[in-house]
């Protein structure tokens, strides 16, 4: 079983699904890995040669961004529009969606299970 930037690639899986368990390459970008390294896209992981396993690695190390580095940039990211008080980081901070959706209905996943508010009947004053 292949081990890419910390990740047991699934051995069943064409290579070009499989790199897309990598958290920040997607199609896109495994079968331009893949193209550089000289891979068959279509070939399985678990026919890989070590040689092709060993370029596939070099290309992702050397060019692109992945894994524990890329979450952590995104965290700063998003932590530097919470200390600059912009309207984005304001959105992040209390939980809401960040790119102009509706929030009067949806947007459920982003605010979380529902928390009714009224409905309460008021006590009668005693006379």
């Amino acid at each position: 079983m292949a081990r890419i930037a910390g990740i047991e690639l699934p051995k069943d899986k064409r290579a070009f699904v499989a790199l897309t368990y990598i958290y920040g390459i997607g199609r896109t970008t495994a079968k331009d890995i893949l193209k550089k390294a000289g891979v068959d896209e279509m070939k399985k992981i678990k026919d890989l040669t070590p040689d092709e396993e060993n370029k596939i690695r070099t290309i992702i190390n050397d060019n692109i961004k992945v894994e524990g580095a890329l979450r952590s940039e995104n965290a700063l990211n998003i932590k530097r529009l919470m200390d600059i008080g912009s309207y984005r980081g304001l959105r992040h901070r209390r939980g809401l969606p960040a790119r102009g959706q509706r929030t009067r209905t949806n947007s459920r996943t982003r605010k979380g299970k529902r928390k009714t508010i009224g409905g309460l009947k008021k006590v009668e004053a005693k006379k």
